[in-house]
């Protein structure tokens, strides 16, 4: 499945993955991958693994665009690998999470990052959780080991039930004896469905301290304060929804509604904005 343009030469790279579907809040994993790889320097696509026939194209669809001299071309999804270097060398890979054939995919590229080199991974991806916007968007982690799960600080709260490919593909590099650390931007749940600036900022914030990586996270600072003036404008026409906002500042979480009240409200005033 997977296409090799040709195999970089790289020093001790950390692979950074992002496979968004059935999980990323606030987009956490796809902005933080962005925002990444538009730093990188000598970004180089190396290789891409064909999801042509592993998705369901009704729900992830190939998309059409024009080229010079008004040819139109269809982009099949694809998982792209990409080499480059941010204070250190990186694997980036990223793309949708594919409908069938999870182990096959994450042998795929387990395969690619042994071949590389790899001895330590990391994925990033956002979850809705029952926070303020107003507050600092915590980041916990899953990892591969305990040892290195205290390594990471925060812990996510142990979970039993449906999971996504990332899960899969960490466990994947556990069994090939790499090292891989999930961290989870924690999104505030009424505003999970639209795009995060401050989610994605604390995802790289955090993944630049653990894996010392080189990366400006001051370009993301206006974006952040449009983005939170954005919900406090939805609030101020919205009273009732900023109450529930309060109570999430002052009450314990365990006590509060599912969220579900909030999400109608806010979700859709940035929707309909932006």
């Amino acid at each position: 499945m997977l296409t090799v343009v040709r195999w970089p030469q790289l020093r001790e790279p950390l692979l950074v993955a992002a496979l968004t579907g059935w999980v990323d809040a606030g987009f956490a994993g796809a902005g933080a991958m962005e925002a990444l790889g538009s730093q990188l320097d000598g970004a180089e696509q190396f290789a891409t693994l064909d999801l042509t026939d592993l998705l369901d194209l009704q729900q992830t669809r190939p998309t059409a665009r024009f080229v010079k001299g008004g040819l139109r071309v269809i982009d099949w999804p694809r998982i792209a690998l990409v080499a480059g270097h941010a204070g250190r060398d990186l694997v980036l890979v990223h793309g949708p999470e594919p409908s069938i054939k999870w182990p096959s995919v994450a042998a795929e590229i387990v395969d690619a990052a042994q071949r590389l080199g790899v001895r330590e991974a990391v994925t990033v991806a956002g979850m809705p959780a029952l926070l303020s916007h107003r507050r600092p968007i915590p980041v916990l982690a899953t990892a591969t080991s305990r040892g290195l799960a205290q390594q990471s600080g925060a812990l996510r709260a142990d979970y039993a039930g449906p999971t996504g490919m990332q899960t899969v593909l960490q466990y994947a590099f556990g069994v090939a004896d790499i090292d891989c650390t999930g961290l989870w931007a924690q999104v505030p749940q009424y505003v999970s469905g639209s795009p995060s600036p401050p989610a994605v900022r604390a995802v790289l914030s955090r993944l630049a301290e653990l894996f010392r990586i080189d990366v400006d996270l001051h370009v993301l600072d206006s974006r952040c304060d449009a983005y939170v003036a954005k919900v406090e404008e939805g609030l101020a026409e919205r009273p009732d929804v900023g109450d529930l906002v309060r109570r999430l500042e002052t009450e314990n979480a365990q006590e509060m509604p599912s969220g579900d009240e909030l999400v109608s409200e806010i979700e859709r005033f940035l929707r309909d904005e932006t």
